[in-house]
């Protein structure tokens, strides 16, 4: 079917709709095909546009919609069936794919501006932005899948470009290396979801989100096969949302240009997990087992990631333990049921994680390529914009209000001391981690005296506009983000919640009361400032420089060396693997097939040889050969 016929059987709305995934697409094919043939800024500008455009139909889209809309599925054609089972590939809008489709192309439209300033001195400016165009695309794809195999081809496609964006800088044999990390480990977690798509067309006969929900109401609390299909389906999400123990790929991937980081940790990869938990909400809902499980290993993933933030010295892999543990957060959240509150964290967190990633970039422009925290340090003056935006980033994820992070990190809190106890003081130790490795982070690169080389004194300025717009306008959000979900001391009426409301599960459980609420965001906001004293006191007046790793001691080098996970993995997994198939590779490769095919090829050239004896050229010869051969025949006929 082609492009005409399809958009001849769409209008209206759905025909908006299909226009914000294509927009990228045809981003991606320009500057693909002719993008040597393009100058820097027309690259830039139509990459950096089609994204824009999306976002203004997302945002169309929107606010022409009621808040109470039902769902509706554009079916652009149908992809394939076999006997009664049809798979069409359809787009679903509804409350949930409206807004990962605002955050998505809203915080891409921001990254793609940035890329053009940040970006603009690489010899692969054009490949860049045609990556990122394709990124966007499978990432929309994603979200707007009106069933799972079509997400599942958004799901692998952000595994993809994940690949392209990482090893970007392709010449660097430790990029790559990085990059194969992320596809390999996204493979082990592709691997569940996609068992988990045929398990529920056995058991549902559709893999179509709306029919499969609808579906599952009906069948019992933890059946097996329920239980199975969300841990098939979580084993997904934590490759994709680097939980434990797929985590390792997450911080490795800084090896990509910081606006690849931006866009992976803030607006679209990362949040895949949670928003394919969240789509299939009712599964899990109906499976308490499995979300006791994914609340657990969110919180073991929350706490372990921001303790290694502690001991970092890469402003970058900062960062990245830090988008860890918050999704750990947005994990458990999920795990107690809260999906909404989850979602409001996505949203929250896409704003200010995006805003101190590309303040780091900032700061690495500025700096020459210096990522090491401890070469830096009073940078306030020179980059007067980088730096109030950064303290605004590091204010909202540290939970101060009236900053975005505050609403969010204070609603999953609260949902979870009605879930646990235990596991409410367990969030709020990793919450206060969180304070103080991104203080340290702080005070460490903007305060104090500077102590990088005399070269980069010299060339420190602030970042061109291109650069600081996207800081700026996520400032903004990172400040105001938070009354999109307002707690119940503060406002009769959650909007996040309320909006959600027709599309997830209601939340277990009870509220808090408000004198508990009314406590907890005091005693966080006293400790928070306590934090903020000491991290100044010790990092910005006393400005104490944190060692190198080698110089560690005690538990602080465990941290450093953060716990060993990838040498205990390249211990147990990779090295095991590597002997395994070398003893392979030197027994069944060499000797069976190799042994094999090579046989046969002696057998032939010693069969061809055998015969070429019989090839004399003597006429004599072959009269008895024929004599010989016509009397062996009369033999064989008399005796048979």
């Amino acid at each position: 079917m082609n492009m005409y016929t399809i958009f001849h059987q769409i209008s209206g709305n759905a025909l908006l709709l299909v226009l914000i995934p294509l927009l990228p697409l045809i981003g991606f094919f320009i500057n693909g095909i002719f993008g040597k043939s393009l100058s820097k800024t027309l690259s830039g500008a139509i990459g950096t546009l089609t994204v824009a455009i999306s976002f203004i139909i997302a945002l169309t889209l929107f606010w022409g919609l009621d808040a109470s809309f039902s769902p509706f599925v554009v079916n652009l054609f149908e992809w394939f069936s076999v006997g009664t089972f049809k798979v069409s590939m359809g787009f679903q809008y509804d409350q949930l794919s409206a807004l990962m489709l605002l955050i998505i192309t809203g915080v891409g439209t921001l990254i793609h501006l940035y890329s053009s300033g940040y970006m603009h001195n690489d010899d692969g400016f054009q490949r860049f932005f045609a990556y990122l165009n394709l990124f966007i695309f499978f990432m929309l794809v994603l979200v707007l899948g009106s069933n799972f195999l079509v997400s599942f081809i958004g799901w692998e496609g952000v595994g993809l470009c994940s690949y392209l964006l990482i090893g970007f800088w392709f010449k660097n044999p430790a990029y790559n290396d990085a990059a194969k990390k992320a596809f390999v480990m996204n493979r082990i977690g592709d691997l569940g979801f996609l068992i988990a798509v045929f398990m529920i067309f056995f058991q549902f006969n559709s893999i179509n989100y709306i029919d499969v929900m609808e579906s599952a109401k009906g069948m019992a609390s933890n059946s097996p096969i329920l239980i199975a299909i969300t841990l098939l389906l979580f084993v997904g999400a934590t490759g994709k949302s680097a939980q434990l123990p797929l985590y390792t790929w997450l911080p490795d991937a800084m090896a990509g240009p910081t606006p690849v980081s931006a866009l992976i940790h803030a607006a679209t990869m990362v949040t895949a997990g949670i928003f394919l938990v969240v789509r299939s909400n009712v599964l899990f809902s109906l499976a308490p087992y499995t979300s006791e499980i994914v609340a657990i290993v969110g919180l073991i993933t929350a706490l372990f990631a921001a303790s290694i933030g502690l001991r970092q010295n890469d402003i970058k892999k900062v960062l990245a333990y830090s988008t860890v543990s918050q999704l750990g957060y947005m994990f458990v959240a999920l795990g107690v049921g809260a999906y909404s509150t989850a979602m409001f964290h996505v949203t929250t967190h896409a704003f200010f994680k995006a805003l101190l990633f590309l303040g780091s970039g900032s700061v690495i422009h500025a700096m020459s390529g210096e990522q090491d925290i401890r070469f830096m340090g009073g940078l306030k003056k020179k980059l007067p914009i980088t730096h109030i935006t950064f303290l605004i980033g590091t204010l909202a994820i540290a939970g101060l209000p009236p900053f975005a992070g505050f609403f969010s990190k204070d609603e999953i809190l609260a949902k979870v001391f009605m879930h646990n106890p235990i596991m409410f003081w367990a969030l709020a130790f990793t919450s206060a981690l969180t304070a103080f490795y991104m203080f340290r982070l702080y005070f460490l690169t903007f305060h104090g005296n500077f102590r990088g080389t005399e070269k980069q004194a010299h060339h420190l300025h602030e970042s061109p506009l291109s650069m600081t717009l996207p800081l700026m306008v996520l400032a903004v959000a990172s400040t105001l983000g938070g009354f999109l979900g307002m707690p119940a001391i503060m406002s009769n009426y959650n909007g996040f919640e309320s909006y959600l409301s027709p599309i997830v599960s209601p939340s277990h459980g009870e509220h808090p009361s408000h004198m508990f609420e009314y406590t907890m965001m005091g005693v966080s906001v006293i400790l928070l400032f306590i934090i903020i004293g000491y991290t100044r006191n010790r990092f910005a007046t006393k400005q104490v420089i944190p060692v190198d790793v080698s110089e560690e001691s005690g538990f602080a080098k465990t941290l450093a060396n953060k716990y060993w996970v990838d040498e205990i993995y390249d211990t147990i997994i990779v090295k095991p693997m590597l002997f395994i198939s070398q003893k392979l590779h030197q027994f069944f490769e060499l000797q069976v097939i190799d042994g094999a095919v090579n046989g046969i090829g002696r057998l032939t050239n010693y069969g061809s040889q055998a015969l070429r004896l019989i090839q004399t050229g003597n006429t004599g010869m072959y009269l008895i050969f024929m004599v010989v051969s016509i009397v062996l025949i009369l033999l064989f006929n008399i005796i048979s």
